[in-house]
């Protein structure tokens, strides 16, 4: 009874005092054990969640944000080595590719999201979710400053604070309006769920307004009239998803309605979908022009008001303005404010993204880890360590480098340099030889050895098949699945290391250097046909890639729930037609 009455004058103590910790003593009575938690709160009132005595001794994950790149690593982590906590402002995965498909009913909203906490649900060990926002990083301190979502209540936004051992970054980016005016107040963009359920609301609500009685034929011209800015996979796709909307079904149920619909690509480039070959490129201009779709191409928007945008036409650089009904905004992404507020912490306030190495670590800070859209990877030049490779490859010390030396060391070079198998391969180069044979102009070189000013100019062009990754969702979800695999080696890794040697310094990195694997890309262009490029330069355009394309989306789909909601939204769409219902 002494014990209880302890515990009672503790608990009034710490109701009294909020800078104490509030603390839970539970005791297991068959295991003789004791676990405390405490949930501490500073004197602002901030609070500050620490793990449990269980868990004690396993490092703490943090992980931001629960789209492609954090679910990924999620699916893949073992948990049962970590703490891991997850913090986003959304409490599911969407399927981002099938957006444009659900800003006109092809797709249903909730056939394309997952629950997190379903996710999470089926790891073995014990992950915490908080639906919040992190609007701060601090990276001495190892905290994250986070503000719960004020849309699961109405009660106001809390802050609370989350320490971690180890930090992934996958909050995504925003859409990119390049300070255009106008643009937030009165464009829609497509980057989220919501973004394309009021698209939907919005298209519906252009053609109720133009049905109306009150309004003269020009008024409807220009309550029909759709402008997607950006000709990038999105943009197109949308701009086709559409047109089969208005052409297949809306133009069944508002007769009067028919031949004033008008939508229109605004591309600042010379062609749309310049990321493709030109042959799927030329084949889209073509059919959008035979579907009537107005594709202007080289024009940049000035401005966007509640009534007209405003371009500019690039060659003569004339202003012209447009009436329109709807503007979807498809123009690329932006920084986030979180993202761009911790890039000035770590010097990196120069940047677009935050800057990591090969493997995803943000440059200055070991614990931190950033993949998706929200960062790129910094590319070491071969050339910056082109004396280090050299000595490393010289065995023998005799200040060249025979050709079976540099074969031996090429394998290392090239895992640790991906720009060099790159260049091999777009020379066609059969193997290393070659490359040596083409620096000396010879077929044959004159000698079996290489100075070091010899194999400087062996591999002074290698460097320019750098490339940056693109921002697609293939990329994310591969670089959060090479990050769970690295987090669970760690251990292993410390003694076991795999990764290729470390030309300035000793020993070996502890995992190899991540490495994209592109399996190609889609563009659905309306009318049941799809281009698809596919490794290898393969190219198909036609309704045989239409069929493909169900099936790659079908089978990438993160559950067998909405796998099989999907599959069934398409075959709705098939039997019934798309629902044209404003809710």
């Amino acid at each position: 009874m002494r014990v209880f009455s302890f515990f009672e004058r503790s608990a009034r103590t710490f109701q009294h005092s909020p800078s104490y910790a509030k603390i839970i003593v539970i005791f297991a009575i068959s295991g003789g054990g004791l676990v405390a938690y405490s949930d501490s709160r500073s004197d602002n009132g901030v609070y500050n969640v620490k793990s449990s005595q269980v868990d004690a001794k396993k490092k703490k994950v943090v992980v931001l944000g629960t789209g492609w790149a954090g679910t990924s690593f999620l699916k893949n982590l073992d948990s049962s080595q970590y703490d891991v906590q997850v913090v986003s402002p959304r409490n599911y995965f969407a399927f981002t590719p099938l957006l444009p498909s659900v800003t006109c009913g092809t797709v249903e909203p909730r056939s394309i999201v997952e629950p997190i906490r379903k996710i999470i649900k089926k790891k073995s060990g014990e992950i915490q979710f908080w639906e919040a926002e992190c609007v701060k990083i601090d990276a001495i301190n190892k905290k994250v400053q986070c503000l719960s979502n004020p849309s699961i209540n109405s009660e106001p936004k809390k802050e609370f604070l989350v320490d971690y051992d180890y930090l992934v970054i996958a909050l995504g980016a925003r859409a990119n309006t390049f300070n255009t005016p106008g643009v937030v107040e009165n464009c829609h963009f497509l980057k989220e769920i919501e973004d394309a359920q009021k698209i939907r609301r919005s298209v519906m609500d252009c053609f109720e307004k133009a049905s109306l009685p009150n309004l003269s034929h020009e008024e409807r011209r220009t309550k029909l009239h759709f402008v997607i800015v950006g000709g990038g996979p999105t943009g197109v796709e949308f701009a086709a998803e559409l047109h089969d909307f208005v052409s297949e079904d809306l133009v069944k149920l508002y007769p009067t309605l028919q031949g004033l619909t008008k939508i229109t690509v605004v591309e600042a480039g010379d062609h749309i979908l310049s990321m493709f070959d030109k042959r799927i490129t030329t084949f889209a201009e073509e059919k959008f022009q035979r579907d009537g779709i107005d594709v202007k191409i080289g024009y940049q928007v000035v401005s966007v008001s509640d009534k007209d945008i405003t371009m500019k036409v690039k060659p003569k650089a004339e202003i012209c303005s447009v009436p329109y009904g709807m503007v979807v905004w498809s123009t690329g992404i932006g920084t986030r404010p979180v993202i761009m507020d911790f890039m000035k912490q770590i010097g990196q306030a120069n940047r677009r993204v935050l800057a990591t190495d090969e493997w995803l670590r943000v440059e200055g800070c070991d614990s931190v880890y950033a993949l998706g859209d929200c960062a790129t990877i910094q590319q070491r030049k071969v050339m910056e360590d082109i004396a280090a490779i050299f000595k490393i490859a010289d065995k023998d010390k005799s200040g060249t480098l025979t050709v079976k030396e540099f074969q031996d060391a090429i394998d290392d070079i090239c895992e640790r340099y991906p720009q060099v198998e790159l260049y091999l391969k777009n020379k066609k180069m059969r193997d290393v030889v070659d490359l040596l044979y083409t620096s000396k102009g010879n077929d044959k070189p004159e000698s079996k050895e290489l100075d070091i000013e010899e194999f400087k100019t062996a591999l002074s062009e290698v460097d320019s098949q750098m490339k940056i990754l693109p921002a697609t969702a293939q990329v994310a979800a591969q670089e959060g699945t090479y990050l769970a695999r690295c987090f669970n080696r760690m251990k292993d890794a410390e003694n076991n290391p795999e990764g290729p040697p470390r030309f300035r310094g000793t020993g070996r990195h502890r995992f190899r250097p991540f490495r994209y694997r592109h399996l190609g890309q889609f563009a659905p262009l309306g009318g049941e046909q799809t281009a698809a490029q596919l490794p290898g330069d393969w190219i198909s355009i036609g309704r045989s890639s239409q069929w493909l394309w169900y099936s790659v989306y079908a089978s990438k789909q993160v559950s067998w729930r909405t796998r099989m909601l999907v599959i069934y939204d398409w075959a709705r769409r098939f039997i019934f037609g798309r629902d044209s219902s404003r809710i």
